[in-house]
């Protein structure tokens, strides 16, 4: 799994805890639902959710941002491929 996948899992993992919907998510965290909806499709075309965006994200969850990262998901990441603008 690459890590822009590890976080969209993570953030429905962590919004269905709160029993929080996307859109209630969108509206605590600031994050606009747009954004938030583009980030979390499957094969989604958001290749990197900005650090701003996530902890935006914790702030709307409730929670601290270094529990955003303490999930089995983060574990044995495939690496990134490196694009030709590098």
């Amino acid at each position: 799994m690459h890590i822009q996948e590890a976080v969209r899992l993570r953030i429905l993992e962590l919004a269905a805890e709160k029993h929080i919907t996307i859109n209630k998510l969108a509206d605590l965290s600031g994050v606009s639902a747009s954004t938030l909806k583009l980030t979390l499709r499957p094969y989604a075309t958001v290749k990197n959710t900005g650090v701003v965006t996530i902890k935006k994200l914790c702030q709307g969850l409730n929670i601290e941002f270094t529990d955003f990262w303490k999930s089995p998901l983060f574990k044995d990441l495939e690496p990134e491929e490196e694009s030709d603008n590098e």
